[in-house]
């Protein structure tokens, strides 16, 4: 049995994990529909469980959220983890991804120092003429 599937680790409820973590149930099956996060298989009309296998990678794309990566981006991660569970496929790509956060971090902050400049001259220029 692979992780996510040892029948003897404890499931955790939908509920329970959306109270613990701060998230709605909904963000919860919206980011198991788009395949960011998964939940034990379960019965027809039984309710999504999580394993602590799988609540550690909700904690993990809440990370990865805060971070400030999309929806499409944490798909992608998904997609290099893959079937196998593989992290050191994921984590180059994870890398690559900060990386290009942090230059579109850099250039904005550029940007904003730019515009902090231009707001202090205009200011300087209306308070000669006042």
């Amino acid at each position: 049995m692979n992780r996510q599937e040892n029948a003897n680790e404890e499931i955790v409820s939908i509920g329970e994990v959306s109270t613990s973590l701060g998230l709605t149930t909904r963000t919860l099956r919206y980011w198991e529909e788009v395949g960011i996060i998964e939940s034990v298989p379960r019965a027809d009309g039984a309710t999504r469980g999580y394993t602590p296998y799988f609540v550690r990678r909700i904690k993990f794309i809440l990370k990865l959220k805060e971070l400030g990566l999309t929806i499409k981006e944490m798909q992608d991660l998904y997609s290099a983890y893959g079937e196998a569970k593989q992290t050191d496929r994921m984590i180059p790509r994870l890398i690559q991804i900060l990386d290009e956060h942090i230059n579109m971090i850099d250039v904005k902050m550029a940007k904003l120092a730019s515009l902090r400049s231009e707001i202090v001259e205009y200011r300087q220029k209306m308070i000669t003429k006042a």
